[in-house]
């Protein structure tokens, strides 16, 4: 372990390096002093907490921001910041973690945007079929399973993840700079991805690996840079990595997921699913039950109708046939809405498209579900507001400067904290969350179990869904695996491991006394 960010010795001269970089914002320090180099081939992992400062360098690299101090040398030529198009001359390529794609538009196009090949003639139309022949050997390069020709809207999240792998491939780039592109996807399509990493490293392509799944980036770094407050914590060369390792460096402490220990044994069935058939799989059944006070995880692939289900039981996709009991008593939700009112509450995947307005301050996100009852002759009581804002940031350690704060200036953490929030300022039966930590430091997933932990001792049934393996084991009481839109097992904690999970979610049976 060392504090400097030496190229390891095995790679060529640096091609990159920043040194002293430095960058402030009004009232905070995102970066003081930072320096690193990269060279052809080397997989550079960086880890930190959410702002830590890897956001803010990343903008740096790719011209958008400008440092206040240091300078930036590509290929021997120092210059004090770079532009946009410098950054996409010098051959830097993201992969964001939030999606650059248009649903409007097919695969192909969404890869070549802005770049179209074109046909010949005054009008200078696209030549359509060249571009999907075009995007193609990139599809086939991932392991795709969809075509060139396919909208983007009818692709999954997992899959439009590739298609912005695939964008970043075809400009030709030197350096890929992946940001958390793993945060949506199951073991099998993160094996594929490192498999590109590797992939790309084997042809001299240089890439930057951010993600909070520490093993990940245990499996695919020569090097690991650790971020924390805005300053270069570390440096752990290939033969030092371990997870241990990078979440000291990141918060001076050891934190792993805990195996969950319930408080008391599970109450009764607090939700009931039965011959539930959803639009994705209507010819296939559903049956599922959840009890007060468990935490049940919901495992399987991508696609397998995990989140479908949980849309239905939270009332914003219709079902095609069975039905949904709650507290013993029939429960068909018409909307949203009717499920919020029956106590039914859904924390989901995308929490900045579908959990929260970024553009409201923090107290108007956690009380909007609940207007009603801060209102006052129509008029909203902003003393009310507050004192249940307030009351949540205290509950659940929501870091924001003030409650007035826009919820787009959180963290990945507390802009989960804030849905968490505006639930709990009401009285939840059953809480759905869909990937609750996708994109969270592993300190703020810590916290977000021990809330979850929490719920359900009091009460809360609540079904998790997560295709993070260790998240899965490590925080349920039960496990229900879905495959092709039915529950292909069950597991008890005595039968939890990664290979009765794999098992169930591509069909098949685990040995007799193994599963439920």
């Amino acid at each position: 372990m060392t504090p400097s960010a030496a190229p390891a010795a095995a790679h060529a001269e640096p091609f990159l390096v920043l040194n002293g970089l430095r960058k402030v914002y009004p009232g905070v320090v995102a970066l003081e002093g930072f320096s690193m180099s990269v060279s052809p081939g080397e997989v550079i992992g960086i880890v930190g907490e959410n702002g830590a400062g890897k956001s803010t360098l990343m903008k740096i690299l790719g011209g958008v921001v400008s440092p206040d101090g240091g300078t930036i040398t590509i290929d021997g030529v120092e210059q004090s910041s770079l532009t946009v198009g410098h950054s996409f001359r010098a051959g830097i390529a993201f992969v964001h973690q939030e999606l650059n794609l248009f649903d409007n538009l097919d695969v192909a196009a969404n890869i070549f945007i802005g770049r179209e090949p074109r046909m010949g003639g005054l009008l200078q139309l696209v030549d359509t079929e060249k571009q999907r022949q075009m995007a193609a050997p990139y599809l086939q390069r991932l392991g795709a399973s969809f075509k060139p020709s396919t909208s983007l809207s009818a692709l999954s999240l997992a899959q439009r993840q590739m298609v912005e792998i695939a964008k970043a491939l075809s400009t030709n780039a030197r350096l890929v700079i992946l940001d958390e592109p793993t945060s949506s996807l199951p073991l099998s399509e993160t094996d594929k991805l490192l498999e590109v990493i590797a992939a790309l490293k084997a042809e001299g392509i240089s890439v930057i690996f951010i993600s909070h799944r520490l093993h990940e980036i245990e499996r695919s770094a020569d090097r690991v840079i650790v971020l924390r407050d805005g300053k270069l914590a570390g440096t752990l060369e290939k033969g030092e990595i371990t997870h241990d390792r990078m979440v000291k460096l990141m918060i001076g402490r050891d934190i792993k997921v805990q195996a969950a220990t319930a408080a008391r044994p599970p109450g009764e069935i607090a939700l009931k699913v039965v011959g539930v058939r959803t639009s994705t799989y209507p010819g296939q059944t559903v049956n599922l039950s959840l009890r007060r006070g468990e935490i049940l995880g919901m495992a399987g692939l991508v696609g397998a109708g995990r989140t479908e289900l949980a849309r239905a039981i939270f009332g914003i996709d219709p079902i095609y046939g069975g039905q949904f009991e709650l507290a013993g008593q029939p429960y068909a939700p018409r909307n949203a809405s009717a499920a919020v009112a029956q106590g039914v509450f859904l924390v989901p995947e995308d929490r900045k498209g579908a959990g929260l307005l970024l553009d409201l301050p923090v107290s108007e996100n956690i009380t909007l579900p609940n207007l009603p009852a801060h209102t006052r002759n129509l008029i909203v009581a902003r003393s009310s507001e507050v004192e249940v804002a307030e009351t949540q940031r205290r509950n659940l350690g929501i870091k924001t400067p003030k409650i007035t704060t826009r919820a787009a200036n959180l963290s990945g953490g507390n802009q989960q904290k804030v849905v968490l929030g505006k639930w709990l300022a009401m009285t939840p039966k059953v809480m759905i969350f869909d990937e609750p930590t996708r994109g969270i430091d592993v300190g703020a997933k810590s916290e977000i179990y021990k809330l979850m932990r929490a719920l359900a001792d009091e009460g809360v049934a609540i079904m998790m869904i997560s295709s993070d393996m260790e998240e899965v084991i490590g925080a349920s009481d039960k496990i229900a695996v879905m495959h092709e839109g039915r529950v292909s097992g069950e597991l008890e904690r005595a039968q939890f491991s990664e290979e009765n999970i794999l098992l169930l979610a591509i069909g098949k049976q685990v040995g007799a006394g193994e599963a439920a």
